[in-house]
C-alpha cells in the first residue's frame, strides 16, 4: 500500500485513528464512521475500509468483553448478527465494495442520516420482544448491505439496538457485538476480493496503535466531559462531514 510511504497521508491516517479511537472511548461508537469519513477525503474508500479492519475489530472485541453476562445477550442478538454477516458478504459479492459507483455519496448520506438522528429529539418506539424474531434479521441484513457499500456499520443497527430498551452498559456491549460481526464480514469480503493483502494488513496494524491509544484516552475523558455536550458536538461534526461527502460524490 503506497500510501504508507507518503508521509502527509500517513500522518493523516494516524491522526484520524487517534481521533476515532478517542470518540469511541468516550461514547462507545464512532470509530468506523469517523475513519471512513475523514480518510475518504485523502485516500480511496476501499483503502480506508481495509485500514479500518484491525482497529475496528480489536476495539470492538474490547468493548463487547467489557460487560456482564455476554452469553444471554449473544443468544438474543444471534439472528440479527447472522443476517449482518450474510448481508455484508452478499453486498460485497454483488459489487458494493467501498469505492465503487456512488460509494462516496452513499457514505455521505449515511453520515447525514446518522447525525440527524443523533441531533433531533427523536427516539424510536421500543421494539416489543415478539417483534425481535423478524425485526432483528431484517435490520441485520440492511446493516450488512450498508456496511458493504460504505464501510460504516451504524445504520440501521444502532437505532434498532437503542430501541431494544437495553440499559446503558448492555447497549454498549450490544454495539460491540454488532460492530465486531460487521468488521469480520467486511474483512472476509475484502480478503476474498483481494482488497486485504499484505500491504493493507500492515497499514491496518499500524492504524491499530493510535486507535487503541485514543480509546484509552477517551475512557479517561468520559468522566470529565459532559456526555450530552460531547455527543452534540460529535453529531454536528458528522453532519458537516456527511454533507461534504454527499456533495463530493454527486459532482
Amino acid at each position: 500500500m503506497e500510501l504508507i510511504t507518503n508521509l502527509p497521508v500517513l500522518a493523516a491516517i494516524l491522526a484520524t485513528f487517534l481521533l476515532a479511537g478517542l470518540v469511541k472511548g468516550v461514547i462507545g461508537l464512532g470509530l468506523p464512521t469517523i475513519a471512513m469519513g475523514l480518510l475518504g477525503m485523502v485516500i480511496a474508500p476501499a483503502e480506508a475500509a481495509a485500514l479500518l479492519v484491525l482497529p475496528s475489530l480489536v476495539t470492538n472485541i474490547w468493548q463487547l468483553m467489557d460487560g456482564p453476562k455476554l452469553g444471554p445477550l449473544l443468544r438474543r442478538l444471534a439472528p440479527m448478527q447472522v443476517a449482518v454477516a450474510v448481508g455484508t458478504l452478499l453486498g460485497l459479492w454483488a459489487g458494493l465494495l467501498p469505492g465503487k459507483g456512488g460509494a462516496t455519496a452513499g457514505l455521505g448520506a449515511a453520515l447525514l442520516a446518522y447525525a440527524a438522528f443523533g441531533l433531533l429529539p427523536l427516539r424510536l418506539p421500543q421494539v416489543p420482544p415478539r417483534a425481535e424474531a423478524w425485526a432483528g434479521p431484517l435490520v441485520g441484513l440492511l446493516t450488512g448491505l450498508v456496511t458493504a457499500a460504505t464501510g460504516v456499520f451504524v445504520l440501521p443497527a444502532v437505532p434498532y439496538l437503542q430501541a431494544l430498551g437495553l440499559e446503558r452498559d448492555r447497549l454498549v456491549q450490544a454495539l460491540g457485538i454488532s460492530f465486531t460481526v460487521s468488521t469480520l464480514g467486511l474483512a472476509a469480503g475484502l480478503a476474498s476480493g483481494g482488497g486485504f493483502g499484505g500491504g493493507a494488513l500492515g497499514g491496518s496494524v499500524l492504524a491499530l496503535l493510535p486507535a487503541l491509544a485514543g480509546m484509552a484516552l477517551g475512557g479517561r475523558l468520559r468522566g470529565l466531559v459532559s456526555a450530552s455536550t460531547f455527543r452534540r458536538c460529535f453529531f454536528l461534526g458528522l453532519l458537516i462531514l456527511g454533507a461534504h461527502l454527499l456533495w463530493q460524490g454527486l459532482h
